[in-house]
């Protein structure tokens, strides 16, 4: 009945809504991509019809009295590639110039051979790199407006049954993840973070600031470092030209409020502020935690000048858990309530970009600082009332202070690309926490190091661009042991190539060695003496990726793609406690890595992505994707056992169509195989000397991985109607998670029997342990909601 009233509300207030569209503009400006110079005089026409005009002697171009709604556009300009921008949300309540980079051809080509291309096309990345544009994350259907969520359609990224959005890609752990907003490093883009990882249930990027995401699945630029598997980069909108506007948005979990515009002829700014009523929700349905967030995000941009700019950033958030013992009914919410710790976070990363452009390229100098701190808390049966019953009591925080130095020069046909990082680290970590078989552990810890890196790129077009190659290095080393501040134990080379074998069909590959810094809990771990017991060997991870595949661009702007790929992982931490390669760990609330370690484990993961994408055409879009893999990582013994991410075969499909009178309808379809876990050991995890400390169960070091759970698969729909009037706009959207009510069972939980009273019964034939309890784990439920975006 719930679903149906949903449903009823949902037109009812498009029918109230109705109401005649009024006229809108669609502006811009065509740059060079590397001097940002303006282009005069270029064609710019709307796709798919005889509408076109031509840039003025500044690079500006302007559609008046346009029906508001989705419009692509192609440039051309002699001397520079095609280019096309897709999908650009075109409204009567705001003027967002669109900016357009045309790459310059280092030879003249014949114009019959030279298309417009709306796929990303980098010459140091020519394989496994998306394009996700503004419109492609908001309309993702269950994705409830999280970037995280909205990459799970592409090839090699992995979609989980739980309520977590942790980015899998490849095989890879969580932590093996960078991101970039405006070229300012972000460690984290998820409340609740996993510390020591970089995952986390909910987004903390206000979709509204996004204008699109180049997102890295191998052959990372020089300039990225500290990667294993992938490289985020955000490119965010600029704030309103002509006057301040506002936008309200009522979603599936948060309410936000956007607010952006001019403060001067040469500065303008956005900000947002989100504040989450999933704790109401929580309560309403009865589950034993309530989740609280709020998180901001600024940009202030600066044109200086033609040639110089400056860009200002703020993101943070605050995450608070806290226990509903009210609801103790039933066994799954006594088990839940006896193991979630209460906890608190916050962090924010502050920074500020100065661009400085010449005729053949640009300079760029980030400088940044980013915090964590992270608070939790437990105590046996959720009695605070006697220390002797605390079971956990932690506190942390994270501190890095970034500069980075970019130059990038384009000679001819070649482009070169150099620079430098620099970063000092600060780690602070107080720790009480006890641990079956080990006792109490008791420490206080506080390290500070520096890092520096060095790093060059360079590319060339040849064969009248027929050919493309790119080379680079990077060269990363610490002052935290004499081990890693050898800069040569860290040479990262990387090799790329493009070949184009015909008008439309390519061969692509990518060759690469990649270093990544362990985590801060791991460097930061002492044992109950004081002794930092991971610093001596302590080295950065490395992994060797080897990509090659094939592009095929078809027409009415699809892109067909069959890549290969093969990770090989070596100097991975091995968990010395838990007997597990710490690449099992990562997907779960707390922290990950506050144990002993060495880092000699090893592993791998290759397999084969297809996919086919039909950008925008003739009001129908859409994406397949399938991925087929292994992912294996050593065990105790140094047999190859699959990883908790061997998903092995990995489906999306995701579309849509726009209709007439601004509807929109959408899907996606989710397929994963099972995935492996350990199985508990239900005899010791009963034992009271175990249960009474950790309150769940105790893994089967022997068995690692060795069940699989049931495939997980996932059928999500959308449903869009935006209504547009002379200074407002509205968008009505119905969301409907999991339409056919999925349920996937996982391992499940192993508790113990209690006695009416709440107390556990022990079993009368070994009175050392209780009586055992599985629980079943189950993940799966429709969820229908309605959203609301006002935009003033």
């Amino acid at each position: 009945m719930m679903r149906i009233r949903l449903f009823l509300l949902f037109l009812l207030f498009g029918q109230v809504a109705f109401a005649q569209a009024p006229s809108a503009t669609l502006n811009g400006q065509v740059v060079d991509k590397l001097s940002n110079q303006p282009i005069p005089f270029a064609p710019v026409q709307i796709s798919g019809t005889t509408i076109g005009t031509t840039t003025d002697e500044q690079g500006r171009f302007e559609f008046r009295g346009l029906t508001p709604g989705i419009y692509n556009i192609e440039v051309t300009s002699v001397g520079y590639d095609k280019a096309a921008v897709f999908e650009i949300d075109v409204s009567s309540t705001r003027v967002r110039p669109v900016r357009v980079e045309l790459v310059a051809r280092s030879t003249e080509l014949e114009e019959v051979t030279v298309r417009p291309d709306p796929f990303v096309k980098l010459e140091e990345a020519p394989v496994s790199v998306y394009n996700v544009g503004e419109v492609d994350i908001k309309r993702n259907p269950g994705a409830n407006r999280d970037i995280s969520k909205a990459l799970q359609s592409l090839p090699g990224v992995a979609a989980t049954a739980s309520f977590r959005n942790d980015l899998i890609i490849r095989g890879g752990s969580s932590n093996e993840n960078r991101f970039y907003l405006d070229g300012i490093e972000v460690p984290n883009i998820n409340h609740f973070a996993t510390q020591g990882s970089t995952g986390g249930p909910v987004g903390m990027i206000n979709v509204d600031f996004i204008r699109e995401v180049d997102f890295y699945s191998s052959a990372f630029p020089a300039a990225r470092g500290n990667t294993l598997s992938s490289v985020m980069d955000f490119k965010l909108k600029e704030g309103r030209a002509e006057r301040m506007g506002y936008t309200l948005t009522l979603g599936a979990s948060d309410l936000a409020a956007t607010v952006d515009g001019p403060l001067s002829d040469k500065v303008n700014f956005i900000a947002s502020w989100r504040r989450s009523y999933l704790q109401f929700l929580f309560k309403a349905i009865g589950l034993p935690f309530l989740p609280t967030y709020d998180d901001f995000l600024v940009k202030t941009k600066w044109k200086i000048d033609d040639r110089n700019e400056i860009t200002f950033l703020g993101l943070g958030a605050d995450d608070r858990v806290r226990l509903n013992l009210e609801q103790d009914e039933t066994d799954l919410q006594q088990y839940l309530l006896n193991n979630l710790p209460v906890n608190t976070q916050w962090n924010y990363t502050v920074g500020a970009v100065y661009r400085r452009y010449r005729t053949n390229g640009y300079s760029l100098f980030a400088l940044s600082r980013n915090q964590l701190q992270n608070d939790a808390e437990k105590f046996q049966d959720n009695d605070a009332s006697s220390e002797n019953n605390r079971l956990l009591d932690y506190s942390s925080r994270e501190t890095e202070n970034k500069f980075r130095y970019e130059q990038v020069e384009r000679i001819g046909s070649q482009k070169i690309t150099f620079g430098m990082n620099l970063e000092s680290a600060e780690y602070t970590n107080r720790t009480f926490n006890r641990v079956p078989y080990v006792g109490e552990v008791r420490y206080q810890s506080d390290i500070s190091f520096y890092k520096a890196a060095l790093f060059a790129q360079w590319s060339i077009s040849a064969l009248r661009e027929d050919l493309t190659l790119s080379a680079g290095f990077r060269l990363d080393a610490n002052t935290f042991n004499e081990r890693m501040q050898r800069p040569q134990d860290q040479f990262s080379p990387r090799l790329s190539l493009s070949y184009r074998l015909s008008d439309r069909f390519r061969f692509n590959a990518n060759a690469g060695r990649y270093f990544q810094l362990p985590a801060y809990t791991i460097l930061g771990f002492r044992d109950n003496a004081g002794t930092l017991v991971n610093k001596v060997d302590a080295r950065y991870m490395q992994c060797d990726h080897l990509v090659a595949g094939f592009e095929y661009t078809a027409p009415s702007f699809v892109r067909i793609t069959l890549e290969g790929f093969y990770k090989n992982y070596s100097q991975y931490p091995f968990n010395l406690r838990d007997s597990i390669s710490i690449a099992n760990q990562g997907s779960d609330f707390g922290t990950v890595g506050t144990v002993p370690v060495r880092f000699d484990n090893r592993g791998r993961s290759y397999g084969v992505e297809f996919m086919v994408q039909q950008k925008l055409f003739k009001k129908v879009f859409g994406i397949l994707a399938y991925t087929l893999l292994r992912s294996e990582f050593e065990s105790l013994d140094g047999a190859f056992l699959p990883s908790s991410w061997d998903f092995r075969h990995v489906v999306s499909l995701t579309g849509g169509k726009y209709f007439p009178k601004n509807w929109q309808v959408g899907f996606r379809f989710r397929f994963n195989s099972g995935t492996p876990y350990t199985p508990f050991d239900v005899a010791a995890s009963v034992e009271k000397s175990n249960f009474d400390i950790t309150g769940q169960g105790i893994p089967d070091r022997t068995a690692i991985n060795a069940l699989r759970t049931d495939a997980f698969h996932q059928l999500d729909l959308r449903i869009d109607k935006k209504y547009y009037y002379k200074k407002w706009s509205l968008n009505f959207f119905l969301d409907v998670q999991n339409v056919y009510n999925q349920v996937t069972e996982f391992a499940p939980y192993v508790s113990v029997q209690r006695n009416a009273n709440g107390q556990p019964i022990v079993d009368p034939n070994n009175t050392d342990a209780y009586l055992p309890l599985l629980i079943p784990n189950e993940a799966g439920s429709l969820i229908p909601s309605i959203g609301i975006v006002a935009e003033f």
